[in-house]
């Protein structure tokens, strides 16, 4: 949750962000793409120091680096020493996630991993809430170096409270290894990536290209909204109150904590459907809300954004969708890296979108919170459709290709 938390405490706040540093833009987004970059780019040595350390020190680690990342944002008097604590951010937060399904693996028998790591993401998906809700509010109440510095002191706090209370694996286990109680079968626990062969090998099938380009074309308009341009294209372009706002928003996260396990189900029961049944339906939906908020001739109604909030919730879910068709499609020697592979589907979606949004906005001279307004943004939420669109064509593409693999369909002759 905290982790979370600080991952999104800046899209909470993002037009007080871009007065204080007099940023437009482009440079606000570049304060989200460094981060996601970072957090991205992280997950290949997270998973060599995992392997190496274990769990307790890497997510200890993880809480002092976000809350020094947190200080330097708060004391920060420039945009380059932001952007440096937006790298902080985005190292520490790339420890946690990993670190914790790590701890799921060891201290939980196997049967039971999938249920906790559904239940771990909902509840960290809470996060946003705190950045979204009493975040906000303490920067309005109090000041700007105030309200990072209490995240920042949170950090420490909780990096005392990892160290105190966690444990690497039970005392009973010399290594860190899985379980299965109703086998008998002990696994050891990998999580480092295999380089050269072992990723050519994962791409090289396509269930994991299948897997990349269904992570990389679900979530990210939902991360775009929330993680920086929600809020100001909220308050500055459809001119709702901040409270107004950070309810849509807070409807987003609740919305995606109900419609996972649900999709979560329909995605056991229909094993060879999921991508034609449930990721690309969760995609259509996604742009054709955003499609029918662009196309107003005014500000949309309130009841049109809460529905744009919820069409965006599906995304994260379907994206889960993703991690089993790695897993499905990839030996055991191989599933680090072929999650690896899938997870930087979306962040690349994620980075590219946010990036463009900007862009946009400043080549239209609506940079600023000062030229905010509803015309430029919805210009530049248009850019999210190439996006959509490329994505879901080598959805398709891909999905052939697997069932062809595993002998679902026919292979096709070649004239």
């Amino acid at each position: 949750m905290l982790a979370v938390a600080n991952r999104t405490s800046l899209g909470a706040v993002g037009v007080d962000a871009a007065e204080r540093f007099q940023a437009d833009a482009s440079t606000l987004s570049l304060f989200a793409v460094v981060q996601l970059a970072v957090y991205g780019g992280m997950q290949i040595p997270i998973g060599v120091l995992l392997d190496r350390y274990g769990a307790r020190p890497i997510i200890t680690i993880g809480m002092i680096l976000m809350a020094f990342g947190q200080l330097t944002i708060a004391i920060s008097p420039s945009i380059g020493i932001t952007i440096v604590a937006r790298i902080l951010l985005g190292a520490g937060d790339a420890a946690v996630f990993p670190a914790v399904l790590r701890l799921i693996a060891i201290w939980f028998p196997a049967q039971r991993g999938p249920v906790m790591v559904q239940l771990t993401g909902v509840i960290g998906q809470a996060g946003q809430l705190v950045a979204l809700i009493p975040l906000a509010a303490l920067l309005h109440s109090t000041t700007w170096t105030i309200t990072f510095g209490s995240i920042a002191a949170l950090g420490i706090l909780f990096a005392i409270l990892v160290w105190a209370v966690i444990r690497n694996r039970p005392p009973e286990l010399d290594a860190d290894v899985t379980v299965n109680t109703d086998t008998g079968v002990v696994r050891v626990v990998t999580s480092a990536i295999d380089t050269g062969v072992g990723i050519r090998a994962a791409w090289a099938h396509p269930g994991t290209r299948l897997a990349f380009w269904s992570h990389f074309t679900t979530p990210f308009a939902g991360t775009a909204f929330v993680l920086l341009w929600g809020m100001p294209f909220l308050t500055t372009g459809e001119g709702v109150s901040t409270a107004q706002a950070a309810t849509i928003i807070s409807t987003y996260v609740v919305a995606g904590m109900i419609l996972g396990p649900i999709i979560g189900n329909l995605s056991g029961r229909m094993p060879n459907q999921r991508s034609i049944a449930l990721v690309l339906p969760a995609v259509a939906i996604q742009m054709i809300a955003w499609i029918v908020i662009l196309l107003q001739s005014g500000p949309a109604p309130l009841w049109m954004l809460y529905a744009l909030a919820v069409a965006l919730a599906t995304g994260a879910p379907a994206s889960m969708i993703a991690f089993d068709h790695a897993r499905t499609h990839n030996p055991a020697h191989r599933l680090s890296t072929a999650t690896g592979l899938t997870n930087g589907g979306g962040f690349i979606s994620a980075l590219i979108a946010i990036f463009l949004i900007g862009l946009a906005l400043d080549l239209q001279g609506a940079g600023t919170p000062d030229t905010y307004s509803l015309e430029a943004f919805r210009l530049a939420f248009l850019a999210q459709v190439p996006i959509w669109l490329v994505g879901a064509t080598f959805i398709l593409i891909e999905r052939k290709h697997t069932r062809i693999r595993i002998g679902l369909d026919p292979e096709r002759r070649r004239s």
